[in-house]
């Protein structure tokens, strides 16, 4: 069956959007070209068949054969025990940010089940793997900026440990989303001395908030002369 798939992922490469994608994951040399929706449908179709199988097999010389690996698992039926077993099992090949966002936001499961799922992302937000935590931080930013979860939302995102550059932005990211679902609680934790943001995660919060249009300029405004000056 792999050899099917990546014979059939080999057909559907192109040359023109394999360097556009390449360009945007500067980290990794392995995209062929296979348009997110393409892998999408092929992650359908593979999810109401023997899905487990083809996890238990399946290769990961390519940046689409992790990314259709990821899609399965969103896709897949199972009870949530289950589910988080694979989704425990795929987190170690993530290696860039757009495998890990596009994961994230296909685990939909999440929804009918957010006490499990937050407690199972605490060891990831606690961890200093840079995409082990940007798999927790980008889980909240998709499931979890609502009422009951803000202050530790909050919490979470102030503990994290940012010395990477794709964990900050994913916390900068966080935070904006925080700010235009929830503003009050998010306010006071921007406020000077109630975070223990670095310069650069805290300032880039603020960029991402007024680069919104769901933003007014009043506000924009204020934002910008939040800012710290010394970085």
């Amino acid at each position: 069956m792999e050899k099917a798939i990546k014979e059939q992922l080999l057909e559907w490469a192109e040359v023109d959007y394999q360097k556009f994608s390449a360009a945007l994951i500067p980290t990794i040399n392995n995209v062929i070209g296979v348009r997110l929706p393409t892998l999408r449908k092929l992650a359908q179709t593979i999810a109401r068949g023997d899905w487990r199988n083809y996890l238990k097999d399946a290769e990961s010389d390519y940046f689409e054969e992790v990314m259709l690996q990821g899609m399965v698992i969103g896709y897949a039926k199972a009870d949530i025990a289950d589910l988080l077993h694979y989704v425990a099992e795929f987190v170690p090949k993530i290696d860039n940010w757009s495998v890990c966002d596009s994961f994230c936001i296909g685990l939909k499961f999440t929804k009918a089940n957010k006490s499990a799922v937050w407690d199972f992302l605490q060891p990831y937000l606690a961890s200093d793997k840079e995409y082990e935590i940007r798999f927790g931080v980008v889980m909240l930013l998709d499931f979890y900026i609502e009422v009951e979860y803000i202050d530790r939302v909050l919490q979470r995102l102030d503990q994290t440990k940012r010395e990477s550059y794709y964990v900050k932005m994913a916390v900068a990211w966080a935070l904006s989303i925080c700010y235009i679902k929830l503003p009050e609680p998010t306010t006071k934790y921007l406020e000077r001395g109630a975070n223990s943001l670095d310069d650069f995660t805290y300032n880039k919060a603020l960029q991402k908030i007024t680069e919104s249009y769901r933003v007014d300029q009043e506000t924009k405004t204020r934002i910008r002369g939040m800012k710290r000056k010394n970085s």
